[in-house]
């Protein structure tokens, strides 16, 4: 046990440095204002109180939990049917497959995304396809549309990799069991294979969700300033109008929604389970 926790030493102190204390400082800054000559910062909650009673505060927050939760959804239709392809494949196949999959994942996100400006822009390739069914006109770019498409093309490898090492983690001799009991495909599926995938559902949806609510480039790239969400309210409060605490208060707030919703993935998740927390 000694040498264990001499061999977790460097990962407490690691973590400690990287997470713990700038979540300390954001939390610091989330609630001192300026002060007086005697006094230089004092104690205050108005930054929380000016997020949630300004409508136009709580609006971009309610827009960014419903692009979220948007992403999230078309994510899962999409994702659940490729996984279930890959997992139903010969190993071989899966491993080309997945290796499809993780490639775009070698490049970094923002190249990705700053490529979907070429394609969605007036006269890329998206709308030219377009005009040849008389829909040329479509403006793509700068839309609500945009973001999203932006938004699952991002986060769909996540939804995939965790729902297809569920299934490719499944005991096949249940669905065996469940047709010699003259259970049909279709139900050897709800009763066999759903279920038993659910955690790698849990999982993706917690790794689109997350991420997905508090982007900012994304947004802020094939939005084109136009549509503006909770991370870009972050990013304009530290960066551009300088408002730290501000800042700060509004992604302390992030930080416990997200806390919240784990929290509310991880009951789920050992409901489904039939365990009990611990």
């Amino acid at each position: 046990m000694k040498k264990f926790s001499q061999l977790a030493l460097p990962y407490i102190i690691w973590a400690i440095l990287m997470l713990v204390l700038p979540m300390g400082l954001i939390a610091v800054y989330s609630v001192m204002d300026q002060g007086n000559s005697i006094v230089p910062f004092a104690f205050t909650l108005e930054h929380y109180k000016k997020f949630f009673t300004d409508p136009d505060f709580l609006l971009i927050l309610w827009r960014s939990l419903l692009i979220a939760l948007k992403t999230t959804v078309i994510c899962l239709f999409l994702g659940y049917p490729i996984a279930y392809f890959i997992a139903r494949s010969r190993e071989k196949t899966q491993n080309l497959l997945i290796l499809c999959i993780t490639i775009p994942m070698w490049i970094n996100m923002l190249v990705r995304t700053y490529a979907w400006i070429g394609l969605l822009s007036e006269g890329g390739l998206i709308q030219r396809i377009l005009s040849l069914v008389g829909l040329g006109n479509t403006e793509l770019l700068y839309t609500e549309g945009a973001v999203l498409l932006g938004m699952v093309y991002n986060f769909l490898p996540f939804m995939i990799l965790q729902i297809q090492t569920s299934l490719s983690k499944m005991d096949h001799s249940l669905l065996e069991a469940s047709a010699d009991l003259g259970a049909s495909p279709a139900m050897a599926f709800l009763k066999v294979t759903l279920p038993l995938s659910l955690p790698g559902v849990i999982n993706g949806i917690t790794l689109v969700f997350l991420p997905a609510v508090s982007s900012f480039f994304i947004p802020k790239l094939l939005g084109g300033g136009q549509y503006f969400l909770i991370g870009n309210m972050i990013e304009n409060q530290f960066i551009t109008v300088g408002e730290w605490n501000f800042g700060s208060a509004i992604s302390m707030i992030m930080a416990i929604i997200m806390m919240l919703l784990m929290m509310a993935v991880r009951k789920a998740e050992t409901r489904n389970q039939g365990g009990k927390e611990d």
